[in-house]
């Protein structure tokens, strides 16, 4: 009997594969229709195409592939008042469950640690099983608002002004160079 097994890998995002992450994004987005957690669905446009452009070319930027070297995942992070946060992560909804995810958040907490960082934040939604339960899995914490940053109060503001239901949400935090 002659078993089969995928084989993922994390590598840097390429700038030929802009469209392709807003693919996976957009799949990856189907996700939370109908959940009540976008409050204003025409807000809600996604990662910008600049700021994965920026992401890529600043090293920030990260694809998980299969077997064949295309894109079924992603993350995109920044450096934020002294940190790292990941603005986004997807995985295309026929490859979840498999822990892809998991390994996108090591990988960019490994990275992170390397580069000195001391701990790496994100915001998101708070009971949505594949959001805060995920983090909450892997390391990170809920923040209270007098832990936010005032990035994260700039942050706040523009899951508003992107139609998010913003009482749904939370920011969180995982500690570098600290075990799970």
């Amino acid at each position: 009997m002659n078993l089969s097994v995928q084989q993922y890998y994390i590598r840097a995002a390429r700038l030929d594969e802009i469209a392709r992450l807003k693919e996976i994004e957009n799949k990856a987005g189907e996700m939370f229709s109908g959940l009540g957690l976008i409050e204003d669905e025409s807000l809600d446009t996604g990662v910008p195409n600049e700021f994965v452009r920026q992401s890529i070319e600043l090293g920030q930027a990260w694809v998980i592939c299969s077997d064949g070297d295309t894109p079924i995942g992603f993350v995109l992070v920044l450096a934020l008042d002294g940190n790292i946060h990941v603005e986004e992560i997807d995985v295309l909804p026929e490859f979840g469950r498999r822990g892809l995810g998991a390994q996108l958040i090591e990988h960019v907490c490994e990275w992170a640690a390397a580069k000195g960082y001391k701990a790496v934040t994100l915001s998101t939604f708070r009971d949505i099983p594949w959001n805060g339960p995920f983090y909450r899995k892997h390391g990170f914490r809920d923040l209270t608002e007098v832990e936010w940053t005032p990035g994260m109060h700039e942050f706040r503001r523009n899951e508003v002004r992107q139609g998010l239901l913003v009482s749904a949400r939370v920011f969180m935090r995982r500690e570098l160079g600290v075990s799970k």
